[in-house]
């Protein structure tokens, strides 16, 4: 957007006045994120109602106190290749499915020397995810995708993903029973699909076999090259229901109810659901995006997952993004502030969409609560920013702890970019910072005028 001539611009973002070759060496440590990250404390409002660290030691199985192994090319009795076209066979195996020893499950694909494709698929044991009446109900993970591309990654599925109770012990009665798609990937594509599937196998109200979905690429860094965080957050406090799909904080997929007919709706949703982990090859979706697996597939490359959580509140819990829920190791969006002074949320071009902060002037603050730094002290601060402030109009950008007048724990400088959506990403070493803490994003300018523009932010090792 461009400002109307001689009215003063107030918008979001960091820039930081650096040099072009220590920028880049930055830009290259910001891509590294922590892999070993416990599910965050729920907040306030919000009951943790199950919860997997995949804690154990190296080349042990899932715990199958919470988890099943769907073995084979079907459910018994089921449509064959899984009812999607899928060429591997799942198994129990630890090579296929095994904890890493650093609190990660590794789901992993492995090609035999005939060419034969092996691979993992688990689920919850608990069938009765789903909202209490009148609250909400938010399922989350956070994943890696298998971190290969190009040709090398031709018919890579990975997905995190709920099917409808009764679907368990029938599996003919898809997708009337409903189907939510928190995460799916395809042949190594910087992208992630959230979808909804119900009502009949073909076409009808939600245009299947397609479904309602909408997809979005990774924020900072890309799906197969870092940990993001994945959530699907149900809400029966609000008119219409919704069903919201959200990458590290930002909503890029919602169906609500009034989309399709009530009979529609109630099929899919009045009943509880169970949770999917798996890594597919071949099959309906990467033949839509150009097939494989083929000769040149690479083997073995892991989804690796840090965590499984499902949350519940009832009509008083928060929406999404959740106070007091936030992961330091992944993106924070700027616009999901607690509280703030002088800040207002807008949309951004960058990359990803959804929303940054902007009109961001000397005093201006934006306060986010409950940020888990984990037991491992981190020494980084990153932030994407903009800006089109006017020549010789800076500030400085600092993190403060627990309070907006604490002593800033890091800083850094920034200067006009190029323009208010011209985004760049910024590092700035850190005090050292473990356990939960309150992060204040202030801002210092020697000029009343507008001088930055911020996206989203995080923090590394």
């Amino acid at each position: 957007m461009s400002a109307t001539s001689g009215i003063p611009r107030r918008r979001r973002a960091l820039v930081a006045v650096l040099s072009t070759l220590g920028l880049a060496a930055a830009l290259a440590t910001a891509a590294t994120q922590s892999a070993d990250a416990s599910a965050p404390t729920p907040p306030s409002g919000w009951t943790q109602v199950f919860v997997d660290d995949f804690n154990g030691s190296a080349g042990t199985g899932v715990n199958t106190s919470n988890w099943q192994y769907d073995t084979g090319t079907s459910y018994p009795g089921g449509p064959a290749n899984w009812g999607t076209g899928e060429v591997e066979t799942m198994t129990n195996s630890t090579s296929n499915v095994a904890l890493d020893g650093s609190g990660n499950l590794k789901i992993t694909p492995i090609r035999d020397s005939a060419g034969n494709w092996t691979s993992g698929r688990i689920e919850t044991t608990r069938t009765d995810f789903q909202p209490p009446s009148g609250g909400k109900l938010r399922v989350e993970a956070r994943i890696q995708m298998p971190n290969v591309t190009g040709n090398a990654a031709l018919g890579y599925w990975p997905a995190f993903w709920m099917l409808g109770a009764p679907y368990r012990g029938n599996y003919q009665n898809w997708p009337s029973v409903g189907e939510l798609d928190v995460m799916e990937n395809v042949n190594g594509i910087n992208k992630t699909w959230a979808t909804v599937h119900c009502g009949t196998a073909s076409g009808g109200p939600c245009n299947e076999t397609t479904g309602l979905g909408n997809s979005t690429a990774c924020p900072n860094t890309t799906c197969q090259s870092g940990f993001h965080t994945y959530t699907m957050e149900w809400d029966r406090s609000v008119s219409p229901e919704a069903i919201r799909f959200y990458v590290d904080g930002v909503n890029y997929q919602t169906v609500t109810a009034n989309q399709v007919d009530a009979t529609t709706w109630a099929n899919a949703t009045n009943h509880g659901f169970f949770v999917i982990l798996n890594v597919a090859m071949g099959g309906g979706f990467p033949a839509a995006f150009g097939g494989g697996p083929t000769s040149a597939t690479e083997s073995g490359h892991p989804m690796v997952v840090d965590y499984v959580q499902v949350l519940s509140a009832s009509g008083s819990g928060t929406t999404t993004p959740p106070t007091g829920n936030r992961d330091a190791y992944s993106a924070i969006q700027a616009e999901s502030y607690d509280s703030q002074s002088g800040v207002t949320a807008e949309t951004t071009s960058d990359t990803g969409g959804g929303q940054d902060i902007g009109y961001i002037a000397n005093g201006d603050w934006a306060l986010y609560k409950g940020v888990n730094f984990g037991s491992t002290a981190a020494t980084q601060f990153y932030a994407r920013v903009a800006s089109g402030a006017a020549s010789g109009v800076s500030g400085l950008v600092q993190v403060r702890l627990d309070s907006a007048t604490a002593t800033p724990i890091g800083s850094f400088s920034v200067g006009n970019t190029g323009g208010w959506q011209t985004w760049t990403t910024v590092p700035a070493n850190i005090s050292s910072v473990t356990g939960t803490h309150d992060v204040y994003l202030t801002f210092s300018s020697g000029q009343s005028a507008d001088f930055v523009n911020v996206n989203w932010f995080d923090f590394g090792h």
